[in-house]
Order: C-alpha cells, then sequence, then structure tokens
C-alpha cells in the first residue's frame, strides 16, 4: 500500500529544516499557560500526541510530570528518544489505533497535529482513541488553526532560503482541505512533497466531539489562551472533558 503524505514527509529531514523556525520559547509559553489553566497535579500521566521530536514532551516532563509521547515517524521517535527518562517516554503509534486505556490525565494535540485523514470517520476514530485513552473526566487539549481566518489570508505562493535550499511553497485551497505543495533541489536531486490538511470549522470539531465522546469545555484562540474569534483569532483550541457516555 502506498505510503500517506503525512508518511513520507514527516520522516524527512527536510521537514525540519523547512520548520527550524517554530518557535520553543512560544510552545513553552503556550505549554505554561495550559499547565497554569488546567492545574494538573504532580502524579498526572499526560500524553502527546503526534509529538514529533518532543518539544513539547520534553518541556512537560521538566516540569515535573510523568509524559507519553507518540509519533508516526520512526526518525522523530528515534530522535525524541535521546531525551527519555524514567518519566519520559516515546513510542511510534498511530493515533488512530492507540492501545492505552483510561491511563492518562490530560491529552495533547498540538500545532495542528489533525486534519490529515482523508475522511471524516478516521478523524472521529482518532478521537475515540483519545478518549479511550483518558481517565474518567479526562482532558483533550486540541491546537488547530482558525480556517476562516485562513481561507481569506492565506498567501497562495512564497520561497523560504533555508540552509542553502530553495524551498518554493504553493498553497491552494482545494474543496474541503488546504493543500501545500513544497518543491525543492538539493545535492543534485529533484523533491516534492505535499501536505494536506482538512479545513475543518468550529461547527466541525463540534460534531466531531460529540460522536466520540467529549464535551467542550472552552474555546481559546491564541497561546495566550485569550478568547476565540472567528474572524481575528490565529488558532482554534479546544479544551475537552471525556464524558461518561
Amino acid at each position: 500500500m502506498p505510503k500517506k503524505w503525512f508518511q513520507n514527509w514527516f520522516n524527512s529531514p527536510y521537514y525540519h529544516i523547512l520548520y527550524q523556525q517554530r518557535n520553543v520559547a512560544e510552545a513553552e509559553f503556550f505549554i505554561d499557560n495550559l499547565c497554569a489553566y488546567l492545574k494538573p497535579d504532580d502524579n498526572s500521566h499526560l500524553l502527546d500526541i503526534a509529538c514529533g521530536r518532543g518539544r513539547h514532551s520534553v518541556y512537560l516532563n521538566k516540569q515535573g510530570f510523568d509524559v507519553t509521547g507518540i509519533d508516526l515517524s520512526i526518525a522523530n521517535i528515534q530522535y525524541a528518544k535521546q531525551f527519555e527518562n524514567e518519566r519520559l517516554h516515546f513510542y511510534v503509534h498511530d493515533m488512530r489505533y492507540l492501545a492505552y486505556i483510561n491511563y492518562f490525565d490530560i491529552a495533547f494535540n498540538l500545532f495542528t497535529s489533525f486534519g490529515y485523514f482523508e475522511t471524516e470517520s478516521d478523524h472521529i476514530r482518532a478521537l475515540k482513541t483519545f478518549r479511550r485513552a483518558l481517565k474518567p473526566n479526562g482532558i483533550l487539549v486540541l491546537d488547530f488553526f482558525n480556517c476562516y481566518k485562513i481561507k481569506h489570508l492565506l498567501k497562495y505562493s512564497e520561497v523560504k532560503e533555508l540552509d542553502g535550499i530553495s524551498f518554493n511553497i504553493h498553497k491552494k485551497i482545494d474543496g474541503d482541505r488546504i493543500t501545500k505543495s513544497i518543491e525543492f533541489d538539493d545535492k543534485g536531486e529533484h523533491y516534492l512533497f505535499t501536505e494536506e490538511v482538512k479545513a475543518f470549522a468550529i461547527a466541525d470539531f463540534k460534531r466531531f466531539f460529540a460522536q466520540s465522546g467529549f464535551e467542550i469545555v472552552h474555546n481559546f484562540g491564541s497561546y495566550k489562551l485569550e478568547e476565540f474569534d472567528l474572524e481575528t483569532s490565529d488558532r482554534l483550541i479546544f479544551i475537552c472533558r471525556k464524558t461518561n457516555a
């Protein structure tokens, strides 16, 4: 079976070159704000879903929490394992097929690590596995982009020069998804990768959460945890609680 775009791209070293500007300080600021809001106790077990190379997991662990990071990318998890300790572990997992049951107090799915699958049923399947992994009344934090603002302010073409490589990036709205093509040459080889993310709106998430056994506790619109505003917020951040249903 051919690999999905995210299996190829997230395992590529070029992914990390292109996105190296992602701000570690911003990620830690976001985590600090979430912890201040959620107030997890010292014995909390936290799950970082689609953890990448583990930047959020490592920082949460430094705050004293027991953290498990999972990601589909073998390369990402191999990199993250250098940070492991007795309260920090990383595993290769597909978020749709987690085996944990009633184990975690809080699950995090951050920095638009959702919306990659082709069907709604796969997204709902993923949310149901998140729910199953959480303890009763456990909390899910899901951080997505505000698709309303993205659609209105989309920068369709740009070139980024990083580490001697010219990344030619083209974006388009293709039905219910936002597609990005990334084309470049390096060391005599030509590369073309694609990113595809579903343009889920708040109404879509409300439906998904209802079908997967979550209730929405709050929406935020930024990493400062400002209130969500459809026209001005960059992010769409959900705080959800596992229901008993």
